[in-house]
């Protein structure tokens, strides 16, 4: 070869290249940043949110005192006045309610994690899960039962419902116990169904929600994921089958999405696989799934949001430097998992302590992704991102 072939060889390439990396990252480009809320004397984290159809967003967030007003060392994620409240958005997330709105302060604990789904009918639900904080003279609680830490025990999830876009809440209401669950609450019963993550409502109308249990004594923090059904809008719930379960590896807060040809996919996030993205597909409408996958990724936990083309827009936290927020942009029955480019949305996190990504769409183009964050380790708060999708 020449030295004019040669360089024709390589302006090629580069130019494949270049053609490559335009088609790659022209999927999305992010338009902006922003604070939805932060107050230095709150410790906001694990937001989700919904739009109404006359154009209102809602984001839900759990808010706990920063215990270092207290003069306290930190801030963890369990704590006895953590609440679950909102605020909104008349203008499509140019400005916020400054004063949050309470959905639930359980009497019995601290709450975690809403988890928001807007039903067809226009109904809300709110998913979550809260811890009480038992006093040491306690002899005989029934075991086994899982602690946070010392003195910290489960109390299990609750739904809680309204039909004014959250302007009044009914509940909370108690899921069932699901047949694998070991575990018992802190008030001694059979540990009602828990989980973080994306609740779905099919095209048939039923609810599906991929909940976490304990099914070995002696090993509770190796939770794997089982699927609920509800066939009336939220109110009752029945077990239907595993999820992902493994002997070694440990699934938790877990999404599902339903395909517009009617498959139901998990996205899972695991515990002892490096922080492997996990996928888990269900072809016969969620009595059963097939075996578990890793995707190629690191990132938790996931949430999946159907774009007006019917492509996947799936966001997650990254929890490894540089700390931020990422997504991909999957195919409408998300089998190219494996290839689709990251999006890197932020980062800049000030710690580990960021993420739980939940994203909505502002109008045919735009998606609001909601998250918690910290600059440089500081006040947790609730951010958003805007992104153009192409």
């Amino acid at each position: 070869m020449n030295s004019l072939s040669k360089w024709l060889f390589r302006l090629a390439g580069t130019t494949l290249f270049m053609m490559y990396a335009v088609t790659s990252f022209s999927q999305a480009h992010k338009v902006k940043d922003f604070v939805i809320y932060e107050d230095t004397s709150f410790y906001a984290a694990f937001p989700s949110v919904i739009k109404s159809e006359d154009g209102e967003i809602l984001v839900a967030f759990r808010r706990a005192p920063d215990r270092t007003v207290f003069q306290e060392k930190s801030t963890n994620h369990v704590d006895p006045n953590s609440y679950l409240v909102l605020v909104r958005s008349r203008d499509n997330g140019l400005s916020w309610s400054k004063e949050p709105e309470l959905i639930s302060a359980h009497p019995f604990g601290g709450s975690q994690d809403p988890c928001l789904l807007k039903l067809k009918d226009g109904t809300l639900l709110c998913t979550s899960y809260t811890w009480a904080y038992i006093r040491g003279d306690v002899e005989d609680l029934r075991q086994p039962v899982f602690e946070a830490i010392e003195g910290v025990v489960f109390l299990g999830g609750y739904v809680m419902r309204s039909s004014d876009m959250g302007n009044f809440w009914d509940g909370p209401f108690t899921p069932p116990s699901i047949p694998p669950e070991v575990k018992y609450s802190a008030l001694g019963e059979p540990l009602p169904a828990y989980n973080r993550g994306a609740l779905w409502e099919g095209h048939d109308g039923r609810i599906f929600w991929v909940v976490a249990a304990s099914s070995d004594p002696n090993d509770l923090s190796r939770t794997s994921n089982y699927l609920l059904i509800s066939e009336d809008k939220g109110l009752s719930w029945q077990y239907s089958c595993p999820v992902a379960v493994d002997d070694e590896a440990a699934f938790n807060e877990t999404s599902v999405y339903e395909t517009p040809k009617g498959d139901l996919v998990a996205f899972i996030r695991s515990a002892r696989l490096e922080d492997q993205a996990c996928i888990a597909r269900s072809t016969d409408g969620g009595d059963s799934f097939g075996p578990w996958q890793k995707m190629g990724f690191q990132g938790h936990p996931l949430q999946a949001l159907r774009l007006p083309d019917n492509r996947v827009f799936l966001v997650y936290g990254y929890r490894h430097k540089p700390y931020g927020i990422r997504a991909r942009i999957l195919n409408a029955e998300c089998t190219d998992y494996g290839t689709a480019e990251e999006i890197i949305i932020r980062e800049d996190g000030g710690s580990t302590d960021i993420g739980y990504p939940w994203a909505v769409m502002l109008d045919e183009n735009r998606v609001l992704v909601t998250y918690y964050f910290n600059i440089e380790n500081g006040t947790r708060h609730i951010a958003g991102s805007v992104l153009e999708i192409d």
